[in-house]
């Protein structure tokens, strides 16, 4: 035996759904077997989800796993399978990968490093596995070694670095090679950030360059629990050459990737190397050994899944924000039970993005699945499958509404019903005007004193915001879809939002990036579009204005940059300030040198704004609907950027910048 084939899997499992992440698992094998695949490794924790939170620590759901665990084991034979399950073992709760072999369980390896940074929380359900200790365990019928193990399976040794285990800065794999590990397997569950496939390609080349083995990292895919997507990367290495990768932001439930792996050249590799041991003060993992006889290996087909993001293609961030997006959007629709998306559709950039997204959403999710497969997808929409063609299923699933006062203009009226008609949405049209009216004399009767721009301006432009929320929330409902919240990532950053008005809806998607690059995106939108869709010219009418709420009086030429600052700028001192921690004087003095075009005193000015703004807005950052997360600029308190409600709003740092910036408090 020289030469093996070996399979990556990506699951869209979602949490605690037992049978369907059991039915994924049992696809994947299957998928793995077809592509001639023997040994395959599934995600982390892909019986239970990833996403269970606090529920990990129920005791049901360990005894759930260890049932699907059971129940996988006839899919197993005549192949070595790695599958992801929390298990429970003295009181603690540790993430496991189990290794099966020809439907015996040989093994559970435990994970050692727990991420506890952003998104991720491990720390909180999981204990860290102690190097080089190994503990027995009953599970699925056999007592079985758990812990910091190697398993000789055949002949052939397998070593685990279990996601986390791989990033930090002394990988586990590290400790692999002195015990003549063959093969590497990654369960992972590596969220989506923007360029982070660059980095996983290069962490998968250089484990198996440097362990000199053949290096096999799986990944989970999709929307799992709400907040999070995955991509469903997969790769595939030898000795620092990459056999296979997957293509990524598939909208199918099961992604398989194969190769044949030559074990024979890995072994003449490390024996070239000639390295003295890995000195260490950790006990080495105990080597595991069973019996299994490995097939002769043929040619691997390369991948079995719907066709996404070309393997090894290094997308532009505008394609990944798209797929990435119209991803969880699927997602969130079908596992939510949700009939459709409705969008209050103000003729402006951020609800025009919602609105394409969710368009994109079902063009890429046709292009990729075809029309019976995404229905098939969506199958509790009603409705959906009897949709005659890709425009008649978008009309079934996107509502536009444009709600107008007396402070609305033309521009914006014709802008949103020509993107609505261009995407194919149903759109309606709602004049609140009266609305807006009646609560206004209303209150002012009650108060005993009359309304007036001078005196009361923030009041007059919120009721016409909060106006729009209860009629776009009757939509929704009627409708039975999910309300999208339109705001930006730089509008949550200031608190330019009103709540319970464009603040209205159960998911946010666009939250997770800033309002530069979200205008960005939508001239690219409007030009070039994804891959293989092509652009929506219908948005050449909301690139060409400026952002502006329409709150106040036509007269008045509101512009959102009048009211706040920049967006550029406001961008930049979000980075500084929220990103990169920086105090108010270190964001001033950044931006001084990065933005020369404006006066050192003005940008003092809103350096302090933004800062005063940050804090006064934090418990509307806390009331946002669920976003997704797409990078470390992240704002979501609930998932990334903590931040108290009540602070001492950077009192004695603000008069420090303005000390050095020469300027009057």
């Amino acid at each position: 035996m020289e030469r093996i084939t070996v399979a990556a899997a990506a699951l869209n499992t979602t949490p605690l759904d037992w049978a369907g992440n059991l039915d994924r698992a049992r696809a994947a094998i299957a998928k793995a077997r077809e592509l001639g695949a023997t040994l395959v490794c599934l995600p982390e924790l892909c019986l239970s989800g990833y996403g269970c939170e606090d529920m990990f620590l129920s005791p049901s759901v360990h005894r759930e796993a260890a049932s699907s665990l059971a129940q996988l084991l006839p899919e197993t034979r005549g192949m070595v399978v790695s599958v992801g399950l929390p298990v429970t073992h003295l009181g603690p709760v540790y993430n496991t990968a189990a290794l099966i072999a020809d439907g015996r369980v040989l093994g559970l390896a435990a994970k050692r490093f727990l991420p506890f940074d952003g998104v991720h929380y491990e720390p909180r359900w999981f204990r860290g596995w102690p190097a080089g200790e190994v503990a027995e365990v009953e599970i699925a019928g056999a007592v079985v070694p758990m812990g910091d193990i190697v398993l000789d399976v055949g002949g052939v040794r397998i070593g685990y670095e279990i996601c986390e285990d791989a990033w930090v800065g002394d990988r586990r794999g590290g400790a692999l090679p002195d015990l003549g590990v063959d093969v590497v397997l990654n369960p992972s569950a590596s969220h989506f950030a923007f360029g982070k496939d660059a980095v996983r390609r290069r962490l998968v080349l250089e484990g198996s360059r440097a362990f000199g083995v053949a290096y096999i990292y799986a990944n989970l895919l999709g929307n799992e629990a709400g907040r999070i997507i995955y991509d469903g990367h997969l790769l595939i290495a030898s000795n620092g050459e990459l056999l296979a990768e997957a293509p990524r932001f598939g909208m199918d439930d099961v992604s398989v990737v194969a190769a044949v792996c030559d074990v024979g050249l890995t072994r003449l590799t490390r024996a070239r190397a000639s390295r003295p041991p890995t000195e260490s003060r950790a006990a080495p993992p105990r080597v595991v050994r069973a019996a299994f006889r490995w097939p002769a290996s043929g040619r691997a087909s390369a991948a079995a899944g719907a066709p996404a993001v070309p393997a090894a293609w290094e997308a532009p961030k505008e394609e990944e924000f798209t797929r990435a997006v119209t991803l969880g959007l699927l997602d969130y629709l079908r596992k939510s039970g949700a009939q459709g998306y409705t969008v209050s559709l103000s003729g402006g950039s951020d609800s025009a993005a919602c609105a394409c997204l969710v368009a994109l959403m079902v063009r890429l999710g046709v292009s990729q699945l075809g029309r019976e497969g995404f229905a098939r997808r969506l199958a509790r929409v009603r409705g959906l499958a009897d949709a005659a063609d890709e425009r008649a299923m978008i009309r079934r699933l996107l509502t536009t509404v444009y709600q107008s006062t007396r402070n609305s203009t033309e521009v914006t009226r014709r802008a949103a019903a020509t993107l609505a008609e261009a995407l194919e949405a149903e759109h309606l049209h709602l004049d609140i005007d009266p609305v807006v009216s009646r609560y206004t004399a209303e209150v002012a009767q009650a108060v005993g004193r009359e309304f007036d721009w001078a005196r009361d301006d923030l009041t007059l432009q919120n009721i016409q915001a909060r106006a729009r929320g209860p009629g776009v929330w009757m939509v929704a409902n009627v409708r039975e879809s999910v309300l999208l919240a339109t705001s930006d990532r730089s509008e949550a950053a200031v608190g330019y939002t009103t709540m319970d008005g464009d603040t209205c809806g159960g998911l946010s998607p666009i939250a997770g990036v800033d309002k530069v690059f979200l205008r960005r995106w939508l001239r690219w939108l409007e030009t070039t579009g994804p891959e293989g869709i092509g652009p929506i010219p219908a948005l050449s009418a909301i690139n060409a204005q400026r952002p502006t709420p329409e709150l106040r009086p036509p007269e008045a030429a509101q512009l959102a940059e009048s009211d706040l600052m920049p967006y550029d700028v406001l961008d930049a001192i979000e980075r500084a300030a929220i990103r990169d921690k920086r105090s108010p004087r270190e964001c001033w003095e950044i931006i001084v040198e990065m933005l020369p075009s404006h006066a050192p005193a003005q940008l003092a000015a809103w350096t302090e704004r933004f800062f005063r703004l940050w804090c006064r807005n934090q418990w509307k950052r806390e009331r946002y609907a669920p976003s997704f997360h797409l990078d470390d600029e992240n704002l979501d308190p609930k998932t990334w950027c903590r931040f108290p409600i009540l602070s001492g709003g950077f009192e004695r740092e603000l008069a420090e910048l303005r000390a050095a910036a020469g300027v009057q408090g």
